[in-house]
């Protein structure tokens, strides 16, 4: 044999040993990566982002695949069930060589084994089709972020029944949910933690040195980096046990459906993104208040305008509102421009941030404001939004517009009594002494029932007729020096705006 064709093969060897070797999860994992011993019937990995979270919960299956016939995956949805846990990089197609590589029929939501092995693809944005499924082992992945959470890990239970021993494995970045929590006290479950700086040796040094340096020591990096259960964030004005408790799955009839925009100015990516909530309020007598949708996203205003106009038709919705203080009447025209005859209103932010959210998320407390399935990226602005903190959380301000637009559009007197707290807020008292000398305010409004308000009027014009404080003031202070006894004006709060728990500051 010539001294070529031996370099030759010996070059030939050494590939198919490290690619043996790239296949080799025994060699390459880390101890917390391997399949623990003894009784549990959930793994519970809760890791930051880059711990090899995915490559673990691919390799598991391959394992299992190897000895159980019926394996399921769960994806929060079907695309990514398909380009992380099955196609990606780290997915169960990339972890097997050739010869024990399983055939992929995306039509049919399925892998097959050259073993016999089948393994089914499900999606947590349809929970329903996992009813009346069975199966001997469970991959769910990024459960934390699943929509309808609950109702589909309860399908995955009732599913989980085939073999002496049926267990789940679980990838998640983990978040102060429930059922989380849950998981994590329940005696079945063998709980594995780890940090994104466990596996610094494969990650490429630019995400450690942008990302990492952006959000280490932060709160976000805490939950995504160091995988910690965060609690609520002391001050917010909703707290994520609080959204949770109250998330639904299914829709009454709705009698009034919108579509709310936050416009963004510019286009870039640097730019902040455009809010867009589609939200609907029910029949109630005292409503309740459904986010349908979460459709944010970062383009231009022709993007995000598409967007908003199918939104618009896909929900059967009654009106586009958009804030008119940035951009409304480009809002508008655009819009028309995609659809001329598109029910719009522009609404006005009169007031500070702080003042239009409170009565939304006193709603939350009341438990009338569901999410119907799980919005990540709008249910982290809102918890981790504290008054007076910088930034544009922008799917949050979309969802306090389309939440009280919804209220405005059934209370008449939504306005008045928004101007009226404002008002107090702000130091009415004062302003009308200086506007009217001597002039002051009467008996705080005072609350007798729920849903009614009674107002006090102390004061008597020149006919002896009872009027407000802010009525002398307009009419130049004629005021009765006689003043009679409080008469009461009262009117209906459908919406409870006033008998709510007072808001956390």
């Amino acid at each position: 044999m010539s001294d070529r064709k031996l370099a030759d093969r010996l070059r030939e060897a050494v590939a198919r040993r490290e690619a043996a070797g790239r296949f080799d999860w025994d060699r390459m994992a880390r101890s917390t990566q391997r399949l623990p011993v003894g009784n549990w019937r959930n793994w519970l990995i809760l890791a930051g982002r880059g711990w090899g979270k995915t490559l673990t919960g691919a390799q598991t299956c391959r394992i299992w695949a190897r000895e159980f016939p019926y394996i399921a995956l769960v994806g929060a949805t079907i695309e990514d069930a398909r380009d992380i846990m099955v196609e990606g990089p780290s997915g169960i197609l990339s972890v097997c060589p050739n010869h024990e590589r399983p055939a992929y029929y995306p039509a049919k939501h399925s892998l097959e084994w050259p073993n016999g092995c089948k393994m089914s693809v499900f999606t947590a944005s349809e929970p329903e089709r996992l009813r009346g499924k069975q199966f001997c082992k469970l991959w769910a992945d990024e459960l934390a972020s699943w929509p309808y959470l609950r109702e589909t890990w309860d399908q995955c239970a009732f599913g989980l029944r085939l073999g002496k021993n049926p267990q789940s494995v679980i990838t998640t970045t983990p978040k102060p949910l429930n059922l989380l929590r849950s998981l994590l006290h329940n005696r079945t479950t063998y709980v594995t933690r780890g940090s994104t700086y466990e596996n610094r040796d494969n990650l490429a040094e630019q995400f450690f040195s942008e990302i990492i340096n952006r959000f280490e020591g932060t709160r976000l990096g805490k939950q995504e980096l160091n995988a910690e259960i965060l609690s609520d964030n002391p001050g917010a004005l909703w707290t994520l046990a609080g959204i949770e408790a109250d998330r639904v799955m299914k829709v009454p009839d709705l009698e009034r459906v919108v579509v709310a925009i936050d416009p963004s100015g510019t286009s870039t990516e640097a730019s902040d993104e455009c809010g867009i909530v589609v939200a609907g309020r029910d029949g109630q007598r005292k409503p309740h208040f459904y986010v349908l949708a979460d459709l944010s996203l970062r383009g231009s205003p022709e993007t995000w305008a598409r967007k908003a106009i199918l939104a618009y038709h896909a929900h059967g919705a009654d009106r586009v509102i958009a804030e008119g203080n940035f951009g409304g009447d480009m809002v508008e025209s655009v819009l028309r421009n995609i659809d001329a005859n598109v029910s719009f209103k522009k609404v006005t932010a009169s007031r500070g941030k702080l003042i239009r959210a409170e009565p939304v998320a006193a709603l939350y407390e009341q438990h009338r404001v569901h999410h119907v399935g799980v919005f990540e990226a709008l249910e982290e602005q809102m918890v981790n939004y504290v008054p007076g903190s910088p930034g544009s959380p922008d799917r949050m301000d979309a969802a306090v517009w389309a939440v009280s637009g919804l209220m405005e559009d059934g209370n008449p007197f939504f306005g008045w009594l928004q101007r009226w707290k404002s008002d107090k807020d702000k130091g009415e008292a004062e302003a009308m002494e200086e506007i009217a000398p001597g002039v002051t305010l009467g008996a705080p409004q005072t609350l007798i029932a729920p849903g009614t308000i009674t107002v006090n009027s102390p004061r008597t014009d020149h006919m002896g007729n009872p009027i407000s404080a802010a009525e002398a003031a307009r009419r130049g202070g004629i005021v009765s020096t006689q003043t009679p006894a409080p008469v009461p004006f009262r009117f209906e709060d459908p919406h409870g705006v006033l008998s709510r728990p007072a808001a956390r500051r």
